[in-house]
């Protein structure tokens, strides 16, 4: 028969000095979104028995936000699942059955579609024309063909040359604007609706990289982030069904809603920093005095434990990580956070009584023409609108009504974000009328919109590769505290989880919900004795 003794002989042992004693370890997770449910989720499954989940809001999901209007359902934040072929949020969804309500015409594509794959997009420039057909085809191809070079520096290890600063949207907005000046085929005309559409096609790529501008999006680091093969899904009923999948296991003892998390104080070797939180808790348990970490709750609550696994934004880490570890982050880990970059992407929703637009329509692109020749996508605060790329046509609209789908995202966002919902709809409105060129347009009866930039319990929607960084700052920020030679002797007393610590696919929620699998396999793996003996 196995002995349950854990010898605590061994100085580099991490269960050596908080765990000699057989009791199950104390593991806090902060945040209740995907990374954060996933982690719990595992330990509990593996047989882990004290585990607490802190969530700042009062509701679970995080920057997955379901939100039900009508018949409808929209989505603030996560939409799509992004692959199929070993996405485990993919998985979860046909697992349950939340892929299956479909229409005729999407079970005619074989894929569920927030807009259809059959339309058009309509590509409008600001003095109401429509760009044609065929000159959309013919950038659109261009475009591409450059976009597929931007992938080649990291997956080829290509050099990098100075005049691109290293900058995807630099390097792709000066090879297209040579190639299309020097197309021979093409009227001048033509050529500044080209030059036009590039400005426009790098504010659909900023929203999808959730960059201020494409500019800040690393050229060197672009191509690592993986695709996974297979279509892109959503979930009709709404994405917040795979969190409540992830929560169903998961006892409602475990998550403690609005407990905003003020300071995690780890490593005991800062002994006076330790006996003074104990004192603030003076029915403290003793062997709760020696604990390696202390979680400290905005309601002035301390909370030991043995492992924290910190699930919190990257934007909420540039924001407070000074205030929120003590003793400080390592220098190595406070220049991977200051390094990676996370911005905000936006979403607009406006519902009409009527469809103002063509039956084959699928989106609206905004093409500014004065924009030909511009080097900038930052704008004035009263031109906040500018930043618009487009709006998709919801589809079908059988499930979701006359509704449009706009994208903002950056510095523009933050100023949407502080505008109500009745200048927003007008700006929206005018800028549909003059584009389409239709001045009767009316406004729509509703409108709903995100505002992840402005909430301090996200500041952003997800990270990216920002110039200057690399995926191994993504692995630096993933690192546990306080750092050890191997991973085999790390005490792990601090974790970090979250879409933004997945290097191949950051931005992701199958990269977040793989993260916190991934801190969790780590305690399993360190406490694989303890589990079986009291299993």
């Amino acid at each position: 028969m196995q002995s349950c003794e854990i010898s605590g002989d061994s100085t580099d042992d991490p269960l050596s000095s908080g765990l000699r004693r057989k009791r199950q370890p104390r593991i806090v997770v902060i945040g209740a979104g995907l990374a954060g449910l996933s982690a719990a989720k595992a330990l509990l499954e593996s047989g882990f028995t004290d585990v607490t989940i802190l969530e700042a809001t009062d509701r679970i999901g995080g920057r997955v936000q379901s939100v039900k209007l009508g018949h409808a359902t929209f989505e603030l934040g996560a939409t799509w699942i992004h692959g199929s072929h070993g996405n485990p949020v993919y998985h979860l969804a046909e697992d349950n059955g939340l892929l299956e309500e479909t229409t005729d015409g999407e079970r005619s594509v074989g894929r569920i579609s927030l807009y259809s794959k059959n339309g058009v997009a309509y590509h409008l420039t600001n003095n109401g024309q429509r760009i044609p057909k065929d000159v959309v085809e013919e950038f659109s191809d261009l475009y591409n063909e450059v976009y597929n070079l931007t992938q080649e520096f990291f997956q080829r290890g290509k050099p990098v040359n100075a005049e691109s600063q290293n900058s995807v949207g630099v390097f792709t907005r000066d090879v297209v604007r040579k190639r299309v000046k020097a197309d021979p085929d093409d009227t001048e005309a033509v050529k500044r609706l080209k030059l036009a559409m590039i400005q426009q096609y790098l504010k659909v790529e900023s929203c999808e990289s959730s960059s201020h501008s494409m500019d800040e999006v690393s050229l060197s680091e672009f191509g690592e982030w993986t695709e996974i093969p297979g279509a892109h899904h959503i979930i009709p009923c709404g994405f917040i069904k795979i969190v409540e999948i992830l929560a169903r296991s998961i006892p409602e003892s475990v998550i403690q809603l609005r407990k905003p998390v003020k300071c995690i104080h780890w490593n005991q070797s800062v002994s006076k920093e330790i006996e003074r939180v104990a004192d603030h808790n003076s029915d403290l348990p003793e062997e709760d005095k020696g604990s390696d970490v202390f979680v400290e709750c905005e309601d002035c609550e301390f909370i030991p434990a043995d492992h924290v696994i910190v699930t919190v934004s990257l934007g909420v880490l540039k924001k407070r990580h000074e205030s929120l570890f003590h003793p400080r982050l390592p220098e190595e880990k406070v220049m991977a956070i200051e390094k990676l970059g996370i911005n905000t992407t936006d979403k607009i929703f406006l519902e009409f009584e009527e469809p103002f637009w063509s039956s084959e329509c699928n989106s609206i692109q905004f093409v500014w023409e004065d924009e030909a020749e511009s080097e900038s996508l930052t704008y004035p605060e009263e031109l906040w609108y500018k930043k618009i790329c487009s709006f998709d046509v919801l589809y079908p609209p059988e499930r979701y009504g006359h509704v449009l789908s706009g994208w903002i995202c950056g510095e523009e966002a933050l100023i949407m974000e502080k505008c109500d919902d009745e200048t927003v709809a007008e700006t929206c409105t005018e800028m549909l009328r003059k584009f389409t060129g239709n001045p009767n347009i009316p406004k729509p009866r509703r409108i709903l919109r995100s505002s992840w930039g402005s909430n301090p319990n996200f500041r952003g929607s997800y990270s990216y590769t920002q110039v200057g960084s690399s995926g191994a700052d993504v692995e630096k920020l993933a690192k546990p505290l306080p750092y050890a030679e191997s991973s085999k002797t790390a005490p792990m007393q601090v974790m970090f989880s979250g879409e933004a610590t997945h290097r191949k696919y950051y931005s992701t929620t199958h990269g977040a919900v793989l993260s916190g699998q991934r801190e969790a396999a780590h305690l399993i793996e360190m406490y694989q004795d303890l589990l079986q003996c009291q299993s």
